[in-house]
Order: C-alpha cells, then sequence, then structure tokens
C-alpha cells in the first residue's frame, strides 16, 4: 500500500490543489454571510482572475481547470440573480425540485397519474404564473393586463400551439384519413382545377 502511495504521490498535489479551489468556489457560491449581489459577483471575479493567474499549479488538470475558468466566464453575468430576488432558486437541482412539485400539485388538481398536456402547451404562461403565486398571491390590480398587445401574442401563440396539438390528434385517431387528406390537399396544389 505504502508503495502505491510512493509511485503516485507527485499527483495528489495537483488533485489537492483542484479540490481546494473547487471548494473555496462553492463556498463562495454558497454566500453564508448574505453578501449583495454585486459584492458576491466581485469576489467571485477576483477569485477567477487569481486562479487564472495559478493554473500552472494544476499540473496534467490544467485542461480542466481552464474549462472550469470558461464556463464559469460564460455563466458570470446571470449567475448571481437568485441573490437579488428573494426565493429565485439557486441551483438547477431546486429549479427541478420546483418544476417537480408543479407537476405534482397539476397531476393531483387534474386526478390524472401524468402532468396534463396543457402544462407544455401553456408551460411558459402557467409556469411563470404558479412560481409567482408561491412567492406572493397577485392583486387584482396586477392581473390586468398592461401591454393589450403583447397579452394577445401570448394568447395568439398558446392557440397556435393548442391547434397544434389538437392535429397530432387526429394523425393519432385516425392516421389513413389523415394521410388521404394530405394526398387531397396535394393533388390541389399540383393539379389545379
Amino acid at each position: 500500500m505504502n508503495k502505491g502511495l510512493e509511485k503516485t504521490d507527485p499527483l495528489w498535489s495537483e488533485i489537492r490543489f483542484a479540490f481546494e479551489q473547487g471548494w473555496e468556489a462553492a463556498e463562495l457560491l454558497k454566500n453564508t454571510t448574505c453578501q449583495k449581489a454585486a459584492t458576491l459577483k466581485q469576489h467571485s471575479m477576483d477569485f477567477l482572475q487569481h486562479l487564472r493567474q495559478r493554473t500552472e499549479q494544476a499540473g496534467s488538470l490544467k485542461g480542466a481547470l481552464e474549462h472550469f475558468l470558461k464556463v464559469s466566464d460564460s455563466y458570470l453575468p446571470g449567475l448571481f440573480h437568485c441573490y437579488e430576488v428573494e426565493g429565485l432558486p439557486r441551483t438547477n437541482n431546486d429549479l427541478e425540485q420546483l418544476f417537480g412539485s408543479l407537476r405534482h400539485h397539476e397531476r393531483r388538481i387534474s386526478g390524472q397519474k401524468k402532468a396534463s398536456s396543457s402544462l407544455v402547451l401553456r408551460g411558459s404562461a402557467h409556469l411563470i404564473t404558479c412560481v409567482m403565486t408561491l412567492l406572493a398571491p397577485p392583486t387584482p390590480e396586477q392581473l390586468i393586463p398592461r401591454d393589450i398587445q403583447a397579452w394577445r401574442e401570448q394568447r395568439k401563440l398558446l392557440q397556435q400551439r393548442r391547434h397544434s396539438r389538437i392535429l397530432q390528434r387526429r394523425f393519432r385517431r385516425n392516421p389513413d384519413a389523415y394521410v388521404d387528406n394530405l394526398e387531397q390537399q396535394l393533388l390541389r396544389l399540383i393539379l389545379p382545377p
């Protein structure tokens, strides 16, 4: 056992360095000191800059560290919204739990074993509404659309999704009739009366 530890000893310093940096980044994002988003973002940028200067210490893990820095830079602009908005999930796992909770309640309300298709079709409006009502119930003034044109466009988009879903059901119920109808439409286009 000692022989194996002696042979792999040079690798441990690189692994230890990468591990410590990962924990430091995680502790920074935990925000246990409840810093404001701007302060936390500045600390993160300083940490990443300091880490860039130390990439050589990662040795054979330098590529992984550079990848971490690249991904961190790409996420940096939107990474701190969860610290600005009260109740906003911090991680993808937290967000998944929120979506799972929504699906669970949707099934309980409808009495179905699986979530209804309206969750997919009306998801953009439905999901936001559910999440916002969890944070605070809306007032009657908030329910009045402020931009009627945007509201109408949203309704039109939802209606188009619903219509495409209806067409999919027509094919499932009677595929032969659906294909015959498509052939008739094609013939009308190719051979005008």
